[in-house]
């Protein structure tokens, strides 16, 4: 994942920061508990297609 691509990119629900999982290889947002895959390279970043994440998965709480 390009570093300058993940600072461009924000959750498309709250417009926040974005985590990188190396161990997944998805984008994450703890602030709304998701994780978008990354298919081909291309991030994708559609709320219907966002995995929740587990509980033992977040680090902030809301």
């Amino acid at each position: 994942m390009d570093p300058k691509l993940l600072d461009i990119l924000a959750c498309p629900a709250c417009k926040g920061k974005l985590e990188y999982s190396k161990e997944a290889k998805e984008i994450v947002c703890q602030f709304d508990r998701v994780a978008f895959q990354i298919k081909s390279g291309i991030p994708v970043m559609l709320m219907d297609e966002a995995r929740p994440l587990a509980p033992d998965e977040y680090k902030n709480k809301k």
